[in-house]
């Protein structure tokens, strides 16, 4: 095991997104726009993909914990990304770009590439963990949360769907009655609830403290094992991935920029209740 220290950001990026700093075999790497409760922009969007695509050639690091900076773990798509995802998809930078040899496009990939990260991902998880930012946090392998950490999946709220991996993760986790209602009612729930639903693995009024704690538990075993132990696991839990991303992506390509989900959109801005038409 290492007992080095390095420390960095992705300076390739146009904007500094995301902070990685490995020493004694944990890579602790953080979402640094605190400013913005860490919400996904553009800019975000690959920063999260490379860092984990930096991680799985990491030969030192045997655990990885991922958080964010400031008041909230992620708040989810920043507003003015938002208004880009109407945007065609071959556009720079688009997260709804599918990306070449990959099961993903860039959106998804920021919440799966923790799973192809060989290592355990650990995410703690405070303040706000919503939309977008919710299934990142599922999409690595284990979630400590602080009680009063605020949780949705939000994104029909917005006139879309989950499409960062997140129908797919939340079947693995919940009952299909209770990934339904998420999905379907676009809700705030908490950490507590998110602990009793099977989102949440463990609570924690310090969730990288936590997180961290863990993450040395399970560097100082045989590096061989877990690694061989989360490919394993994963070939169980992860079958039909691809399959059900490939829906994702069909599925937001037919709502996006449609105007009953830029009707969404503007009523929300626009504070009153929405008119939809019905599908033909």
């Amino acid at each position: 095991m290492t007992n080095g220290r390095v420390t960095g950001r992705l300076t390739d990026m146009a904007d500094d997104r995301v902070a990685i700093s490995i020493a004694d075999g944990i890579a602790d790497v953080r979402m640094t726009r605190a400013d913005k409760r860490n919400a996904l922009d553009g800019a975000m969007f690959t920063a999260l993909a490379e860092a984990g695509e930096r991680l799985k050639s990491e030969k030192a690091v045997r655990a990885v914990v991922l958080s964010g900076e400031g008041a909230s773990f992620c708040a989810g798509l920043d507003f003015g990304a938002m208004a880009g995802l109407a945007e065609p998809v071959s556009a720079p930078g688009h997260p709804g770009g599918k990306q070449e040899g990959r099961i993903t496009h860039l959106g998804q990939q920021v919440a799966w590439v923790w799973q192809e990260v060989p290592v355990p991902v650990i995410a703690a998880v405070h303040g706000h963990a919503i939309g977008g930012g919710l299934q990142i946090a599922l999409g690595v392998d284990i979630r400590i949360v602080h009680p009063d950490t605020q949780m949705s999946v939000r994104e029909v709220h917005w006139g879309i769907l989950p499409d960062m991996t997140g129908t797919f993760m939340l079947s693995q986790l919940v009952r299909s009655d209770v990934a339904k209602e998420l999905v379907l009612t676009a809700r705030l729930f908490d950490g507590r609830e998110a602990h009793a639903l099977g989102l949440a693995t463990k609570l924690s009024d310090h969730p990288h403290d936590d997180a961290m704690a863990m993450a040395r538990e399970i560097a100082a075993r045989n590096p061989e094992a877990i690694r061989a132990a989360k490919a394993l696991l994963n070939g169980l839990f992860n079958q039909g991935a691809a399959e059900q991303f490939a829906a994702e992506r069909h599925h937001i390509g037919r709502l996006i920029g449609r105007p009953n989900q830029v009707e969404a959109v503007t009523a929300n801005f626009e504070k009153r209740p929405p008119i939809f038409t019905d599908p033909d």
